[in-house]
């Protein structure tokens, strides 16, 4: 039985909130698929259109940015291929394309192109530095994004040097959430105005944006341009990082002063006022030395259902065993693959996986384009136009 028999994608299967939005995705990689996989998760109807052959990341199955939707592969250098899209977009409520700025225009998809056949249409853009300013045509990734925010320089608590947490703060929370944000409004006000619109999502912007409560610290004289110095970086003892008996390691957040009274009591320390800043080394001196003295486990046992506010620092290939994320099915096994279930969470309008995992580039072309209302599928493999993977 050949891959495409075996899959058994449906179209329009979901069962979340945006269920009936169709989206047009134009393949990247990173934030734009991120976005477009948050939307297939609340059930939109996302067709993804990628180049034959696929891009940069092709490691089928394993790639969960890209469940829960189809693949068409199009050669978008050929006009057929370019005049396909336009006819998927005649029916979308939503295209999402991260290319660089003025690629989509030149291939003659552009939001003018677009919106000539549906004015209606919310055209999502997603880059890291822009569609204007001086280095919109500049490459790029999620660390030099977050650099010139302000945000990658304070993050850490060696304060010889910053410390970059993956690609988390850029490409997925300056960028795709900021994206899915943006499209959803655009969409709310297309009810209204009966006209789409560019949403022109930049990590840049999106993460300055989230470092907005960063601002307020400054401003009223709890964090600086210092690390490890202010209320939430590891300056405060009560705040940060410490070692266990085994090696592992705990997050304690006490900050608030019942919290805090809390997690004295429970480690049995006799400790001065906190709120003297001098007594901070002391302080600190004394948890690191208090939380040598047992394991990860024994500690996490302590503090379990507490408000002490201490969690054990746990790597991602135990946090599906965690017993509070297994109660509420937070991180899933499906198709031998543990990855996050849909997120938020809805009490009427459930979302749920799709039953195929991410499918190979082109793999869906034929039962896709067709469901699409796109006719002589078979014509365009023939011509070149599509791939059937």
């Amino acid at each position: 039985m050949t891959e495409e028999a075996d899959r058994t994608f449906t179209p329009g299967q979901g069962t979340g909130p945006l269920r009936g939005v169709r989206v047009v995705e134009l393949a990247g990689i990173g934030p734009g698929p991120h976005a477009c996989m948050i939307m297939a998760d609340l059930g939109a109807d996302v067709i993804r259109v990628d180049r034959p052959g696929g891009g940069f990341l092709n490691v089928g199955k394993y790639d969960v940015l890209n469940r829960g939707r189809p693949s068409v592969a199009l050669d978008l250098k050929n006009p057929e291929a370019v005049e396909t899209v336009l006819r998927l977009v005649e029916s979308a409520d939503v295209l999402v394309e991260g290319l660089r700025p003025g690629v989509t225009e030149r291939l003659g998809l552009g939001p003018d192109d677009c919106w000539a056949r549906n004015p209606k249409l919310v055209y999502g853009r997603m880059t890291g530095w822009g569609q204007d300013g001086p280095w919109s045509q500049v490459a790029g990734h999620d660390m030099n994004y977050i650099a010139i925010t302000g945000a990658l320089h304070g993050l850490g608590q060696d304060r010889s040097r910053p410390h970059f947490p993956g690609n988390l703060v850029g490409d997925f929370g300056g960028g795709s959430t900021y994206l899915v944000i943006g499209v959803l409004a655009a969409l709310l006000e297309v009810r209204t105005s009966g006209r789409g619109q560019v949403v022109d999502a930049a990590i840049v912007d999106g993460t300055a944006h989230l470092n907005a409560m960063a601002s307020m610290l400054r401003a009223v004289g709890a964090a600086s341009d210092r690390r490890a110095s202010g209320l939430l970086d590891g300056g405060t003892p009560y705040y940060d990082i410490y070692e266990t008996a085994d090696g592992k390691h705990l997050s304690v957040g006490a900050l608030e002063p019942q919290f805090y009274a809390e997690l004295v009591r429970l480690l049995e320390l006799d400790l001065p006022d906190r709120d003297d800043l001098a007594n901070l080394p002391v302080i600190r001196e004394a948890l690191t030395a208090r939380f040598k003295e047992r394991t990860q486990a024994e500690w996490a046992e302590l503090f379990d259902g507490t408000d002490a506010c201490v969690a054990p620092i746990i790597p991602l290939g135990e946090a599906a065993e965690h017993p509070h994320l297994a109660a509420r099915g937070t991180l899933v096994e499906r198709d031998g693959i543990v990855q996050p279930a849909p997120a938020p969470r809805f009490s009427r309008t459930a979302p749920t996986l799709g039953p195929p995992p991410a499918p190979a580039p082109g793999a869906d072309t034929r039962v896709a384009l067709a469901a699409w209302g796109i006719d002589d599928v078979d014509g365009l493999i023939e011509r070149g136009v599509a791939t059937q993977a």
